[in-house]
């Protein structure tokens, strides 16, 4: 097994690894909490574009496996300010203090995701992502795309080209990275879809025009299909839904039970990331699918640390995404995987 991490020393430390282990640090770790009025003509600092032949622009770990996980990381920075007083809107990919939580992010993620008996290979790119401030506003597309999306979509056709060698593949990212994951649907050419095992678009919106234009996002409809995308959101209520993250989607699954109609399913486990497992007590969840608002509504939920900063609200729980259902999505991954090998 190769495992390449692509990180100084001081990110190996005890502390890390529970950090990692935590998948949701959108905005625990941000640099500044203020909401600042960015749009792609006022930048602010240029990061240097991610040289993706560079080894130490991904996170990599490789397990012999019998297909990959390319993986998008979430929103994981704030806006922060330079020495000469210039702020920063995107992710500086060659500068620890804000690798730091992409790795964190990484590290989870495919501990969460790849520890099954089923050998998978994890790929994840660091990309100039746009800060939490930034996405929050609504002339953040442009900035998005000329940058954040761009490194994401050199990033994939390099793993394609350069590291994949056929492989079938798993495509994931929650929240921006879902974004991402969306858009690489919109833009995948037949051959690389044949090979794609499904896409996880985990927190974020499939609008009904994205279903219209791209014939590569196939609502998943079971536990076992292929070439599909699985997507959803969870709210205690659907009044608590943040429009921005979940508005306007029109596909989605329960991920416990694997059913798109709103029968309910049990979901036991920690409530919280934050806290050391064995110090919990566990949850006892009801899941159901509401097919109208194509929301998951959680029932049950008693953890208080969940609010996602600055426009998170109480019961929209965007930042428990995939620690909640961790155990059902590495379980899916396999099942798909094993699921694709044998056509």
């Amino acid at each position: 097994m190769k495992i390449h991490l692509s990180f100084s020393s001081q990110a190996k430390n005890h502390r890390l690894w529970i950090l990692a282990l935590t998948v949701l640090m959108v905005g625990n770790v941000l640099v500044s909490c203020r909401k600042t009025n960015t749009s792609s003509s006022d930048i602010g600092y240029l990061p240097k574009e991610p040289d993706y032949t560079d080894s130490t622009q991904w996170y990599t770990n490789e397990r012999n496996g019998v297909a990959d996980v390319f993986y998008i990381v979430s929103t994981e920075i704030g806006d922060y300010n330079l020495p000469d007083g210039i702020v920063g809107h995107l992710a500086d990919t060659y500068a620890d203090s804000l690798r730091l939580p992409l790795y964190g992010e990484m590290l989870g993620v495919d501990t969460l995701f790849c520890g099954n008996e089923v050998a998978l290979n994890f790929y994840a790119p660091y990309y100039r992502q746009c800060s939490l401030q930034t996405v929050m506003e609504e002339s953040a597309g442009s900035l998005w795309k000329e940058f954040a999306f761009a490194d994401v979509e050199r990033a994939f056709d390099h793993f394609l080209k350069h590291i994949n060698q056929g492989r079938p593949f798993v495509l994931a990212g929650f929240s921006q990275g879902a974004l991402a994951v969306r858009e690489l649907l919109r833009r995948m050419d037949d051959d690389t879809y044949q090979r794609m095992v499904a896409a996880y678009v985990i927190g974020y919106h499939i609008t009904k025009a994205d279903l219209e234009e791209c014939g590569h996002i196939k609502p998943a409809t079971g536990p076992s299909d292929t070439g599909v995308t699985v997507c959803y959101n969870s709210v205690k209520t659907a009044d608590c839904a943040i429009p921005s993250i979940s508005g306007g989607n029109v596909v989605a699954i329960n991920p416990v039970n694997w059913r798109t109609d709103n029968t309910p399913a049990t979901l036991v486990t920690e409530p919280s990331p934050l806290l050391p497992v064995n110090e919990q007590r566990k949850d006892t969840l009801t899941v159901r699918l509401d097919t109208t608002s194509q929301l998951l509504l959680v029932d049950g939920y008693t953890a208080t640390d969940y609010v996602l900063p600055l426009f998170g609200k109480e019961g929209n729980y965007h930042t428990r995404e995939i620690w909640l259902y961790r155990d059902c999505l590495k379980q899916n991954i396999a099942q798909r995987v094993m699921a694709k090998k044998a056509e």
